[in-house]
Formats: C-alpha cells, sequence, structure tokens
C-alpha cells in the first residue's frame, strides 16, 4: 500500500502562554525542580562527610565555606527543597489515597505545601541559630 500523497500535521498542544498561571502548576513544576536540587545539595552532603572523615583541617575547609554567605544561601536553599520536597509529596500521597482532588482542596493543599515549606524551613534556620550561638 502507497504512502498518502499528504503528510498529516500533528496536534499541537496549547503553549504555556495560553494557560493562565496558576498555583497547581506552579507547585509541579516546583517539585520537579527541588527534586533535582535535592540531589545536586545531596553531592554537597557527601563532600561534607568526606571533609569530616579527612580531618579537622578539611572539616575547617568545608565548615568556613559553609558558613560564608554563599554556603548559607546554598544551604538555606537545599534545606527549603528538602522541606517543600516533602510537604508537596506528603500532599501527593494524600491525592494518591483519593482525596483532595476537589479545585478548591487542590488549591488550598498547593498553598500549604508553599507556605508549609517555607514556615518549616524557617523553624528548622532558628533552631539551628540557637544551638550553641550559631549554625
Amino acid at each position: 500500500m502507497a504512502a498518502p500523497d499528504r503528510v498529516r500535521e500533528r496536534p499541537l498542544s496549547p503553549h504555556l502562554q495560553v494557560y493562565r498561571w496558576q498555583v497547581q502548576m506552579v507547585t509541579s513544576i516546583l517539585h520537579r525542580g527541588t527534586g533535582i536540587v535535592l540531589a545536586l545539595g545531596g553531592l554537597l552532603m557527601v563532600c561534607a562527610f568526606l571533609s569530616l572523615a579527612a580531618g579537622p583541617e578539611q572539616w575547617a575547609h568545608f565548615s568556613a565555606f559553609a558558613r560564608s554567605p554563599l554556603g548559607f544561601i546554598i544551604l538555606f536553599g537545599w534545606s527549603w527543597s528538602l522541606a517543600y520536597h516533602l510537604i508537596n509529596g506528603i500532599r501527593h500521597l494524600v491525592q494518591d489515597a483519593g482525596y483532595g482532588y476537589a479545585i478548591e482542596s487542590f488549591v488550598r493543599s498547593s498553598w500549604i505545601s508553599v507556605f508549609g515549606s517555607l514556615l518549616l524551613t524557617m523553624l528548622i534556620w532558628v533552631l539551628a541559630m540557637m544551638q550553641r550561638g550559631g549554625a
């Protein structure tokens, strides 16, 4: 059988510019992004453990980096990624059990993931800073 002369064009999915941004879209993108950040941060934790095992001098170098402004930003971002991925993952588990699919519940749980992760991150860092005069 001969191939048809004309090629059928495939339908195109609506582009992101067609949709109005919603919190559910943002939380989905953030969940994927924080997963990547957690994987990269895991490598940073391996570096921390290796420097700790290598002795006091190497640990002092790593600790100095962690206490620098750049190190603080990286560790704060990693800890927020962990808090967000945890809370949003629990949200997904609840939805996998069949709950929270009504639009109002879905939007509410999305906002809880965002603000809950910020609150959890701040709580962790306040407690860490209170220990022995600083993190």
